[in-house]
Parts: C-alpha cells; sequence; structure tokens
C-alpha cells in the first residue's frame, strides 16, 4: 500500500488524536500483564488478559494493526478476557527495536512493518500460541480475531494453523500490494483454509474495495471453505477502532456481537 493510498484508507495513527470517548475496560476480575514469548530468535513481547482463577480458558490471539501495540489493542484483549478467553496480542514488529505506536508519520511506518516476512509472523503466532498454553491456556479452543493488516493477518493464519478453530477478520485487506516476503494473499489461500472465517467489512472502505470482498468470498465458496462476510452499509475502514475518527458505533457493536457468535458457534468461546 502506498502512503496516499493508506492515507484515503484513513490509516490514522495510533499516534495522531484520539477521540475523547473510547471505550475502557476495567481489570476487575481478571489477570493481566506483559508477556515474554520465546521465539526462534529471542523474546517477542506482547500483553495479554484473561480470567482470574479460571483453569485452562480457550486461547484468541489478537492481530494488532499496523501501529503497534497500543492501548486500544490492549483493551480489545480484557475485553476478550470478560468473555472468558486467555486473550493475547503479540508484538510482531519488536525485531526492528521501534516502538510503532509513536511514529506519527505513516510514511515512516509502512516500510517498517510491510518489511516483516509471512514466514516470521506466522511462525511468532504459533510461538505465541506454544506460550498460552506453557500458561495454561486451552489451546484446544484456539482462536484469532484481528484489524486492519492484523485483519489479514486472520486469514493467512487460518490458512497455516491446523489448531486453529475460527477466526474473525475485521477489513484485513484480500489482496495484497507487490511484496515478495508476502507469498500469497488471503484470495490466493483459498484453497488453503483450514478454519472458519467470518469477515466483516465496510462498504465506505476506500482502501478495500468490496469488488475485492466479493472475490474472496467467491474464490473460498468455489473451494469448499467455510466462510461468512457481512458488509457495513457506509462504514470505512477502521470502523471498530474506538480511538479513531473512524470509529462508527453501530457497525462496531454489531461487528463484536458477530464475532461473540462465531467464536461460539466453532467451540472456542463457551456459549453462556
Amino acid at each position: 500500500m502506498t502512503v496516499s493510498a493508506a492515507v484515503a484508507a484513513g490509516y490514522t495513527l495510533a499516534a495522531g488524536p484520539v477521540r475523547a470517548d473510547v471505550i475502557t475496560t476495567d481489570t476487575t476480575g481478571l489477570a493481566v500483564g506483559d508477556a515474554r514469548i520465546k521465539v526462534a530468535d529471542g523474546e517477542m513481547p506482547g500483553y495479554f488478559a484473561r480470567p482470574a482463577g479460571v483453569s485452562n480458558p480457550p486461547v484468541v490471539l489478537v492481530a494488532m494493526e499496523i501501529f503497534g501495540l497500543h492501548e486500544y489493542i490492549k483493551d480489545v484483549t480484557r475485553r476478550l478476557a470478560k468473555l472468558g478467553a486467555f486473550a493475547i496480542a503479540p508484538d510482531y514488529y519488536f525485531r526492528k527495536g521501534t516502538d510503532l505506536t509513536k511514529i506519527t508519520d505513516i510514511a515512516q511506518l509502512l516500510p517498517i512493518v510491510n518489511s516483516k516476512p509471512d514466514a516470521e509472523l506466522l511462525s511468532d503466532l504459533d510461538a505465541t500460541v506454544a506460550w498460552a498454553k506453557a500458561q495454561g491456556g486451552d489451546t484446544a479452543r484456539l482462536g484469532i480475531i484481528g484489524f486492519c493488516r492484523g485483519g489479514r493477518t486472520v486469514w493467512e493464519y487460518a490458512a497455516h494453523s491446523t489448531a486453529l478453530k475460527a477466526g474473525v477478520a475485521f477489513y484485513g485487506p484480500p489482496v495484497d500490494p507487490p511484496n515478495p516476503l508476502w507469498p500469497k494473499s488471503p484470495t490466493q489461500l483459498a484453497p488453503d483454509m483450514k478454519a472458519p472465517v467470518l469477515g466483516l467489512y465496510g462498504e465506505a472502505d476506500t482502501g478495500i474495495p468490496v469488488s475485492t470482498v466479493e472475490a474472496l468470498k467467491a474464490a473460498l465458496a468455489e473451494n469448499k471453505k467455510t466462510a461468512e462476510f457481512k458488509i457495513y452499509p457506509g462504514a470505512p475502514h477502521g470502523f471498530h477502532a474506538d480511538y479513531r475518527a473512524s470509529y462508527r458505533k453501530d457497525a462496531a457493536e454489531d461487528g463484536w456481537k458477530q464475532m461473540q457468535g462465531w467464536l461460539k458457534k466453532y467451540g472456542v468461546l463457551s456459549h453462556d
């Protein structure tokens, strides 16, 4: 994605002005903290939240946007923990040695995140699952949710992991810009999908044309893969990101409800 396309798509930086009425989730009844996850070449930081005193909670990976492991993503992990999940957001851009949450120029940010190889990303996610299992999480009930670039990660991981039970992709691009580090886009991976994925998209997303979402849907159907899509009328890119101007309350709340239903349907979250 070019800088101009990113700006047009509403990729507002996490470091920019934050909406006054962001959603904040407290830690009552939760155990939360920073994680150190063993990966092939060192330790990857992360943030986790889980229900306190609950044994064998289901594990849900949280794949962040390109803006780093900032407060919105941490809050999402706490929201998932309130639903009974052991949620973990790995900081898989850590090797760059830069705090992405502090970068204020998208032209500086994109080359950093675009240099992340898919192979390394998938390995990092596998390592996160292993960490959660070692911490007492039930990885037989493994889910993943992601936003923006993290939504793309959901599709990529669903094609990679044989352990994944279900994924939910919030506005993850179905088609990639040319990048030798990303061998296949989500649409190209349609034949390889191993877990059911719910795709949540905004009709007014200037970076993800609805036609590309429809093409992904068709490719999955052709390959007899389980997937569903919901396209929110008038919603822009980033409609769930409650700290940004792109936030749309109705679409965000419905998307969160759809996410819960999907993860319950496929045995990740428990039915109430």
